[in-house]
């Protein structure tokens, strides 16, 4: 014999750990899907306690984005909201000719007040400082936060985001920025990073544990701005301006989410790989600083789906195939409803029917981008 009986019961026990370590990698999975994902799933748009629209302060910083300016800002300015809003746009520092964009833009559209800022603050980089003058600037008490690169789904982007105050004790409100459809699969994989993102950060906001949110399309009050002195406990990360801050001040109780798809705003996709990497790169450099909660929250999901397809190819070859199999055909349609129901809700459902195909990419992503986590953030903001 080749090995002994000792030796071959050894071996035995040691898949039958290895059978008993998918099934817990599996039980995580459908646990985060039903207690998590299936909300944003099932999500219906809760009632408001009162009619009410609120004058908001739509906050927008630009460096070098005159051709983006000139593009999308119009459809800013021309929302179709009958409460008073405004357009804070801050031009940071630029050397192209947004000033004159601005300039002429303002003649064209009087809710539109343009800032110019003359020198980098110091000891703060990135987009802080501009935002910050930006909030402080703003009239209103209710901010509306996008990008130059932006442009609104719908003339309803500012009425549907306000919705999201529906009662006086919300102070934040977490919105949905997508990419433009484009062709190639970079754009495929870019779109579902996205909204795989965003099922995480939306979903755990409704389960009472709001984390994040995203710059291209993000409200909060300012009063709660200054309440937490803005962004004083990160200004020496150049990132951060809006996952950071919301990481610090959304709670269970003061945050709410929107995604009416008249509320998304839609943004320009990188064009390479080396471009999309980098971007990504400066994103997770910052999730370092969450809150030991949420990177444990975070952590977990991402490591039981890098053990899931290893473990469920050895307990296929080296366990009773059928039992594994039917583990993962189970979790595999009740992943399959969740994600159908959630990509039609965000408007990425023709993302769905490749969706087998990308949860496998998935797990070569997490590999790929994993020492964005370890990495020192970047000092620009773009």
């Amino acid at each position: 014999m080749l090995f002994s009986q000792p030796t071959m019961q050894w071996v035995l026990k040691g898949w039958n750990w290895i059978f008993l370590l998918f099934c817990i990698t599996a039980a995580v999975q459908l646990f985060y899907q039903l207690w998590f994902f299936m909300r944003l799933a099932f999500y219906r748009k809760p009632a408001k306690a009162r009619s009410i629209q609120h004058p908001v302060s739509v906050v927008i910083c630009a460096r070098d984005e005159a051709q983006n300016l000139s593009e999308h800002l119009p459809q800013v300015c021309t929302q179709d909201y009958k409460t008073t809003y405004e357009v804070v746009a801050v031009d940071d520092n630029s050397f192209d000719d947004s000033k004159y964009v601005l300039e002429q833009l303002s003649k064209t559209y009087r809710q539109l007040r343009p800032i110019a800022l003359k020198q980098e603050a110091r000891l703060i980089q990135g987009k802080k400082f501009p935002l910050s003058v930006g909030i402080k600037e703003a009239k209103y008490e209710v901010l509306l936060l996008t990008d130059a690169d932006c442009k609104p789904a719908s003339e309803q982007w500012v009425e549907r985001m306000q919705d999201g105050y529906y009662h006086d004790g919300i102070e934040v409100v977490l919105g949905y920025g997508s990419y433009e459809k484009k062709p190639g699969l970079l754009n495929k994989l870019i779109r579902f990073e996205t909204y795989l993102s965003a099922l995480q950060y939306l979903s755990y906001a409704l389960a009472g544990i709001p984390y994040m949110g995203v710059g291209r399309n993000l409200s909060y009050k300012k009063g709660l701005f200054f309440h937490h002195k803005g962004f004083a406990m990160h200004n020496q990360i150049p990132g951060g301006d809006d996952d950071l801050f919301i990481n610090r001040v959304a709670t269970k109780k003061n945050t709410a989410i929107v995604i009416d798809p008249e509320a998304f705003t839609y943004s320009e996709p990188k064009t390479s790989w080396s471009s999309w990497r980098r971007q990504k790169i400066r994103h997770y450099s910052t999730s370092r600083y969450y809150k030991q909660s949420h990177r444990l929250l975070l952590s977990t999901y991402a490591a039981s789906h890098i053990l899931f397809y290893p473990l469920l190819i050895l307990s296929i070859l080296f366990y009773h195939s059928w039992i594994p199999l039917t583990i993962f055909g189970f979790r595999f349609l009740l992943q399959g409803i969740i994600t159908f129901r959630t990509m039609r809700k965000l408007r990425e459902n023709d993302l769905f029917w490749i969706y087998p195909l990308l949860d496998i990419w998935q797990w070569f992503y997490y590999l790929l981008f994993a020492d964005g986590l370890f990495r020192k953030p970047g000092t620009q903001w773009k």
